[in-house]
């Protein structure tokens, strides 16, 4: 780092401590990076210093964010995630940060410790997908009633046959919700949907489970994943922080 740039203080993550951890280093932005602690009673910010400037979210800047967490994790069970390209000015400012945010991180502390999130998405395989939709009985009547006619003659029954596509899809979601969803849920501490990503997403669900029960959750899912594996296929992720779960506003006040 040259005498000329500014420095800043990348953060990745709070936790719960009483010591000075040592979780080594980090590579960001094909520099390597030592990783501190800044502390305020039995809570810390984990950072790195680095040149003071916007980090935009490219993929090996993602990554380096998660691998800084995924180290912390390795040694610590309550980790608080803070998001993506966080810098702040000094350590100070860090600190007030800290001190500002501990009230929310005492409540936090309990509810999280020991516990990590896991993500999973279900994709429908492109042929189950199509297959299902054709076999409907509406869809197939308004699909014959359009077949043939010109573009023009058939506009409003192409408008009606993709809202029918359309209904049909987000019964295939309840369906997964009900069949996948509820029954994991059961083995989680708490658990959300989210808004599916793209058209063939039946599922976009995040799980906050205790550590000491991630063989049982994992097993839930492969038992899932061998049910309706002809159908669609699992993206099964984690172990993270509770991203999810954890809804933590950074700022610093001005003096």
């Amino acid at each position: 780092m040259s005498e000329a740039e500014t420095t800043g203080i990348y953060i990745f993550c709070a936790i719960q401590t009483n010591q000075d951890d040592d979780f080594g280093t980090v590579e960001l932005e094909n520099e390597t990076r030592n990783i501190f602690t800044i502390s305020y009673k039995d809570a810390a910010m984990v950072a790195a210093e680095v040149p003071m400037k916007i980090y935009h979210p490219k993929k090996d800047n993602l990554l380096t964010h998660q691998n800084a967490v995924s180290q912390v994790m390795t040694q610590k069970d309550t980790v608080i995630p803070i998001s993506f390209g966080n810098v702040f000015k000094s350590k100070d400012d860090v600190k007030v940060l800290l001190e500002n945010l501990y009230p929310q991180f005492v409540n936090l502390f309990p509810n999280i410790k020991g516990k990590i999130e896991v993500g999973l998405k279900v994709i429908g395989k492109k042929e189950w997908l199509e297959a299902a939709v054709n076999d409907n009985p509406e869809v197939e009547k308004m699909a014959a009633a359009v077949k043939g006619k010109s573009e023009a003659a058939g506009y409003y029954e192409r408008i009606q046959l993709g809202g029918m596509a359309q209904k049909f899809f987000a019964t295939l979601q309840k369906e997964i919700e009900q069949e996948i969803f509820v029954p994991l849920e059961e083995t989680a501490e708490s658990a959300k949907t989210n808004d599916p990503l793209g058209e063939k997403m039946l599922l976009n669900a995040s799980f906050l489970i205790d550590r000491d029960r991630e063989q049982e959750f994992d097993q839930k899912v492969n038992e899932a994943h061998e049910k309706w594996k002809d159908k669609v296929d699992f993206n099964y992720t984690g172990p993270w922080p509770a991203y999810n779960f954890v809804n933590i506003h950074l700022k610093v006040e001005e003096a």
